[in-house]
């Protein structure tokens, strides 16, 4: 058996990271050098939110401009990695006897796109992308994770994309220079201190963890995918976070490594 791929979370935050130079942006490069070449991705990002479970199946996936109000250059950006079809069928075998769909024409979203195309930016490696299951309970996304564990093995690189507080209704837009407010830093400290003592069951119960948490995950579609990431944890794997700030006031930037 040859080397362990590690597994990551990014915190995604403002589409305008995919074309700016910045701490984070930086961070991230920095993460694509430190580790072997993948021979393939699997991404889990907030941004295909499903009713259904799905994988993306397309040789050539499009680059999907999910957003809107943002400068046109942002638009104009394309970050053309090939898929993986082969990919695909494989991830819907390892999560049999549940039922993905494979979805043939899928691209990749803003949350997958607009990180990778910084730690890869060659676009030279397959991506597929797996979807999240709307109507699953916290526990389902985690257990998914563990599923995937053999990809880890095969040389893939496992991906979540989202932000640890996501609360858009409080962003300081336009003022970069904002300081977070007292319950996303409260909120992300807390998830924190749960990872390093690999406290996964309460985590997965974060919506009882009061006022700080709902106002940092007012809807779960943002958190789900670090659970996956939480789920590929391996026995004596020791968790990093490899970027870390608080973007507007009520984003967290945190990165999640494993590995």
């Amino acid at each position: 058996m040859g080397e362990v791929m590690p597994t990551v979370f990014f915190g995604h935050g403002n589409p305008m990271n995919a074309i700016q130079s910045n701490v984070y942006t930086e961070s991230w490069r920095r993460f694509g050098h430190s580790i072997p070449k993948p021979k393939a991705i699997l991404a889990i990002s907030a941004h295909w939110y499903t009713p259904d479970m799905a994988v993306s199946g397309t040789p050539s996936p499009e680059t999907i401009h999910d957003f809107y109000g943002f400068p046109r250059e942002l638009f104009e950006v394309t970050w053309p990695a090939p898929g993986s079809p082969d990919l695909a069928e494989h991830v819907q075998k390892l999560l049999l006897p549940l039922s993905v769909r494979f979805d043939a024409d899928r691209g990749l979203d803003h949350g997958t796109w607009a990180v990778l195309c910084h730690v890869f930016p060659d676009a030279d490696i397959p991506v597929v992308q797996l979807s999240i299951d709307e109507r699953k309970p916290p526990e389902f996304h985690y257990e998914i994770g563990q599923l995937l564990q053999p990809l880890r093995d095969e040389g893939t690189l496992i991906v979540g994309s989202g932000n640890i507080v996501h609360n858009l209704s409080a962003y300081a837009w336009g003022n970069e220079h904002v300081q977070p407010y007292d319950w996303a830093l409260r909120f992300e400290s807390t998830v924190r201190k749960l990872m390093l003592e690999k406290k996964d069951r309460e985590l997965l119960a974060y919506r009882s963890m009061g006022q700080d948490a709902k106002l940092s995950v007012p809807s779960p579609d943002h958190f789900l995918p670090l659970l996956y990431i939480l789920g590929l944890r391996r026995e004596n794997e020791q968790v990093s976070f490899p970027v870390e700030g608080i973007e507007g006031g009520a984003l967290s930037m945190l990165s999640v490594r494993i590995g």
